[in-house]
Order: structure tokens, then sequence, then C-alpha cells
């Protein structure tokens, strides 16, 4: 049986997980536009499925991604022009603090607004790492999932940013603490600010038995 394409194969796996329609609604119809991972200093790639450890995943990654689809929607372009366009990145936990028992569901582990394509040329093995453009609005936080608490879904939705964008200075995406970082939901976060959700992935961390 042939493969699926790389955007299809991302639905597929999302679905499985359950990811859509936990975190990602059916009714949006969700297909991807652009792949992307993230690379962490310890040089573990958070990519579909991959089962990382808490030691993997310690310190803020970098994000490698490449648009698929030259469209813009916001100005009706047939061609965007990559050095222009922006991305807010954001990574939830879904199963704080477990599966099981998600009482505080989805936990807010990262929001960084601002992020720059790299530079499209025809070196294909050239530098995929986007440019961070502004400091993160919710600082990292890596996963730290409870004993006991079974597998964590760390779930990253990528959106694409309307020209001009920035987060009001009020939004509650810069609360740091961890009870500010509770009860957040991702993708009614884009809604709310119009973003445009472009990409998603994730990784698995399975908990430390008790």
């Amino acid at each position: 049986m042939a493969s699926l394409d790389p955007l299809s194969s991302i639905v597929t796996a999302l679905k499985r997980e359950l990811i859509i329609p936990e975190i990602i609604p059916e009714s949006a119809n969700f297909y991807p536009s652009v792949l992307f991972s993230v690379i962490y200093p310890s040089g573990r790639e958070g990519i579909l499925n991959t089962e990382l450890t808490i030691e993997d995943a310690l310190d803020e990654p970098e994000v490698n991604f490449t648009p698929m689809v030259a469209s813009d929607e916001f100005t009706g372009d047939s061609t965007s022009n990559d050095s222009e366009t922006s991305y807010t990145l954001v990574m939830t936990d879904p199963d704080a603090p477990s599966r099981a028992n998600p009482t505080s569901k989805e936990f807010r582990h990262w929001v960084i607004t601002g992020l720059k394509a790299p530079a499209q040329s025809s070196d294909k093995t050239g530098n995929l790492t986007a440019l961070k453009t502004k400091p993160s609005t919710t600082p990292y936080r890596p996963p730290g999932p409870f004993p006991g608490s079974g597998l964590h879904r760390y779930t990253f939705l990528l959106f694409q940013e309307p020209p001009g964008f920035s987060l009001p200075p009020d939004a509650k995406e810069f609360g740091d603490s961890i009870p500010e970082r509770r009860h957040w939901k991702a993708f009614e976060f884009g809604e709310k600010y119009g973003l445009k959700l472009v990409g998603a992935n994730y990784f698995i961390v399975r908990a430390v038995d008790e």
C-alpha cells in the first residue's frame, strides 16, 4: 500500500492520538500547509509520536519548518512573501495532570510570536531554523509529568499571523505562574487573535513510575 504524503500523515497521526478533536476541533477541518519540528539542545527532535524523556526536552527548542503551500489568506495573494510572513507557535499539554484525569487541561507550556521562516533557496539542505524575532510571550516550561501519570501528548500548534500582529499587553498568555498556565485552550487562543492554524506536531513523554 502506498504511504501517505507527509501532510496527510500529520492529520492521521493527530486523529489517532485524539489531538483531533481534543485540542483541534473536528469542525476546523484542519489540514496543514507547513511541516515543522522542534529541535532541542539535547539533539533530540520532537516530531509526530516520537517519545522523548524529560531530560531530552529541558531547554527551549529551536523551530525548523518548511512552508509547503505558497498562499496568504490574510492578503489574498496567490504567492506569499516568506520573508514577510510571521508565525506564532504554542506548546500545550492536554493531559494535565494525567490523560485519565485531565482536570488542568490544557496546560500552556510555551507561546512565542514573531517567528520568521528561514530564507528559501534552491539549496534544500540549507538552514531550516526559524528566526525568533521576539522574546517568548509565555516562557518555555519543560515537560514535568507527575510520577505515575502515564503518557503525555505535548502538542505544538503553529499559526500564521496577520500582518502587524502583536499580542495586547494584558493578554493572559503573558502569565507565567503555574496557576495562570492551567485551563488554557490553544485553538481558542488562535481564534481569539485571528491567527490561522497552518501546522501541528506533538511528541510523547512517559511519566516515571511512582
